[in-house]
């Protein structure tokens, strides 16, 4: 097998993308190189990696079993050439957070000013986004999610806390009753995230009117507004002008810190991720909506 193993990346990109173009923007070659070298690569390797439809370039059966090799591959010479640096074990260098946008723009984003100046060479990018981003990609280095992740035996994960969610409006909704609730003109999000817990829980209230917004930002808000009510974390409509119609928090989530395995040999990784677990644990009544 005369097979290149330079294409590897290429291989994945194209997988990533489904597109040729695309694939060939993102690293930097015409398409016609891209081409060229899919065309020796899968030559090499005796099997089509890819068919081509109206969705793009979709990988075969047997395409998707090389892939699945080559981006462990991949992920083992990242981590093979980041420990190999000595700067590893300095920390400086940049650090992908992800978590939804909420929980980074109303709760993290006030610490850090703390961790830059312990770490001033430290490079934050907080990334705002529901979807699950990559770790082997290098997408993400650390992401905080809101439900409890399944087994993967490449990850690092632990709890870090518990989100609590409570149902906020202006005073003119004081007083409301649980059973009055359905009446009420209800703030959430699209009906494409139905799947969220607390669409689900949103659903059991009912509700006949309801406003969608994009994002928790906008959606308290517009709360704050008066243009209804909402089920918001807590540490966001505790620091609002927004009253609970009650007391106790409705709903709650797990808060889990995820990074890939390999990070923990990483100095500025193993820095920032003490750091997050030390917040949360500081801001765990916040966090949770036990006091105001």
């Amino acid at each position: 097998m005369n097979f290149d193993w330079n294409d590897i990346p290429l291989l994945l990109k194209l997988a990533e993308s489904g597109n040729m173009a695309q694939t060939a923007r993102d690293l930097g070659l015409v398409t016609s190189t891209v081409s060229r070298r899919l065309a020796a690569a899968e030559q090499a390797l005796g099997i089509r990696v890819f068919i081509r439809n109206h969705a793009g370039y979709q990988p075969t059966e047997a395409g998707k079993v090389f892939l699945a090799h080559a981006d462990t591959i991949a992920d083992r010479v990242k981590t093979m050439l980041l420990e190999s640096k000595e700067e590893a074990q300095d920390i400086s260098g940049v650090v992908n957070i992800t978590a939804i946008d909420v929980l980074l723009s109303h709760w993290l984003a006030g610490h850090v000013p703390q961790l830059l100046a312990e770490h001033p060479r430290l490079d934050l990018n907080l990334i705002g986004d529901f979807r699950e981003l990559s770790f082997t990609r290098r997408e993400a280095d650390l992401a905080i999610r809101l439900n409890r992740p399944t087994a993967d035996a490449a990850l690092r994960m632990r709890k870090i806390g518990t989100l609590g969610f409570a149902v906020y409006g202006t005073k003119n909704f004081s007083g409301t009753s649980r059973k009055e609730w359905p009446t009420l003109p209800w703030l959430s999000f699209p009906d494409e995230f139905a799947k969220l817990a607390e669409m689900q829980w949103l659903a059991k209230i009912g509700p006949k009117q309801r406003i969608r917004l994009t994002n928790i930002s906008m959606i308290a808000h517009a709360c704050e507004a008066g243009v209804g009510v909402a089920l918001l974390p807590c540490f966001v409509g505790d620091r609002s002008n927004l009253i609970r119609l009650q007391q106790e928090p409705e709903s709650q989530r797990e808060l889990w810190l995820l990074s890939h395995k390999d990070t923990g040999h990483v100095a500025r990784f193993r820095a920032v991720s003490q750091w997050l677990s030390e917040q949360a644990r500081q801001d765990a009544d916040l966090l949770a909506g036990i006091s105001r």
